[in-house]
Parts: structure tokens; sequence; C-alpha cells
């Protein structure tokens, strides 16, 4: 069982040939709605992946609600944690470029109202071993205390670093394994990004943690504590729209850990169902199933 505490919401997306600059208004093209945020999104990628999940989280009570719900009810996530709160249901506005980059900004209604004390819920019970998933789409407060938690009851708890916050360095040493971008890692870093290796074996041995960092086309790599370097690579695809792709990978990780597949295979699945998951537009609706990651993983 994989635990998830993070946010649930509504995706608004837009296309256009280009992403706006400062200032400027660049006239589009398609728009369309759907489910999404990053805990919800990793909620669904780790289901679809096989594990069974549990998304403690909250919605508003208004009408997006049930539309950002829909594929974690339609997918099989245990949602019996959730909160209803008066108020908005989060949501995102994103644009996506001609050639699939993406710029997104967070509105986190609901999401705002969870806190330390839904932390606790959202680990009481869990034992030594279990696996919880947390992003930075909620109040720092609420995942620092899961992550203290977590520590202390010995559960594995994987710390996924966007959207990077001024907070995030405080808490990024607290998690078991940390999941970042190139550009999220070099900001823990005080904008180093050479030799990445080197920073990676330097800050997992410092904070005592595994950290992985992904890297789009060219895959990703991990350091552990022990010092065990990963390197897998991504499956070539031409991009569709990346949105939700490093959420796949996430809820992919985590599934295969829960599975006790290696670090590494958990990793090599997790860069294919990523690179699979810009296939298709959206967050949700583009995370693949199982199948389709197993028939390119072999």
């Amino acid at each position: 069982m994989i635990t998830v505490f993070g946010s649930t919401g509504l995706d608004l997306i837009g296309t256009v040939p280009r992403l706006p600059k400062p200032g400027e208004t660049v006239l589009g093209g398609t728009f369309a709605m759907s489910p999404g945020a990053k805990g919800a999104n990793q909620a669904l990628a780790a289901k679809r992946a096989g594990s069974e999940v549990r998304h403690v989280c909250a919605v508003g009570d208004d009408d997006f609600a049930n539309r950002a719900l829909v594929m974690l009810r339609e997918g099989g996530v245990d949602l019996s944690a959730m909160k209803v709160t008066p108020g908005p249901t989060g949501v995102a506005s994103i644009f996506v470029d001609a050639a699939g980059e993406n710029a997104i900004a967070v509105l986190p209604g609901a999401n705002g109202t969870l806190t330390a004390a839904d932390a606790e819920g959202a680990l009481a019970g869990l034992g030594k071993g279990a696996i919880l998933m947390l992003q930075q789409e909620i109040p720092q407060a609420a995942t620092e205390r899961a992550l203290d938690l977590a520590r202390a009851q010995g559960v594995i708890s994987i710390l996924n670093t966007a959207p990077f916050l001024d907070s995030t360095p405080a808490l990024a040493g607290k998690a078991a394994i940390l999941v970042a971008n190139e550009t999220e890692f070099a900001l823990l870093c005080n904008g180093q990004t050479d030799p990445l290796e080197g920073l990676m074996r330097d800050w997992a041995k410092a904070h005592g943690q595994t950290v992985i960092v992904t890297l789009g086309a060219a895959g990703a790599r991990a350091a552990t504590a022990t010092g065990e370097w990963i390197d897998v690579p991504a499956h070539a695809v031409v991009p569709v729209d990346t949105v939700g792709a490093g959420d796949t990978f996430c809820g992919y990780l985590a599934a295969g850990l829960d599975k006790s597949l290696s670090l590494k295979e958990a990793m090599r699945r997790a860069a294919i169902a990523a690179s699979l998951a810009c296939l298709k537009p959206g967050a949700q609706p583009a995370v693949p199933m199982v199948a389709d990651v197993d028939a390119v993983a072999g």
C-alpha cells in the first residue's frame, strides 16, 4: 500500500504556439479541462502501475471537485481519507507550446487547508517499510510533519521537490528518497550543475538519503548514501506534451519499490513510463497503464 499525502485539483490547459513572455498576450488554440495536481497525478500513476494507493487530500465544495476526482475514482484510488472543505477546489492554469514545453501557475484552493493534523492522520497506522509519497503543493507545515513522522515510524518517504519553494532546502534532507529535476537539484546546490554526479554523491552522503535527478530525454540518475550510482535511460519518443511526466515517474517509482523491485529496476520502469506519458496531452489522461510499460520494458 502506498499513501500519497498531497494535492488534488483540476488542470485548465490551453495550447499556444509559444509560451508568452511577461506582459505579453499570445493567441492560443485549444482549451481543455483535465483532472490534475501533483499529488493526485502521482497517486493515479502508482495505481496504474499496479499498487494499492490511498490518497489523503482535500477538495472544495464546488463543481470542479467532481471533475478533479473522476479519474481517481474510476482508477480505484482509495479516497476514504479525503476531506471536503468550503470554497474552491485547487486549479492549475497550464500553457503548452508547439514543442510540448509548458508553463504552469497553481492556485491551491482546498489544498491550502491541509494541516499538520492531517499529516498525523495520514501517517496513523503506517509501519516500517510502508511508502509515503509527498510533493509541495500543500502547506509546507503539513509536509514537514509528515516527513518527521515518517522518519520516526520507519516509513519510506519519497519527496518530490516540485514545485520548488523557498523552504524546500530545509525540508529536502528529511526524506528517505528525494526526487528532483535538474533545475530543482541545481537550486538545492546553490545553482551548481557540474559535475552532476559529484554533486549528487555529495548530497546523498551529507544527508543520508537517496537522491534521484530526472533528466527528461536523458533519463534519470541516482546516488545513494551508501555510494551506489545508478543511471537509467529514457524511452525515446517525440513528445506531444510533457505535463505530468515527472509525476508519472514518481508514481511508477513508488510502485516499483512497493513491489520490492531494486531501485535501478524501479527507476528504469519509471523512466519508461514518464516517456510514454509525453505521448498524450494532459497529466492524468496521459499516465500509461502498466501493460504499456511492460510492452516497452520487457
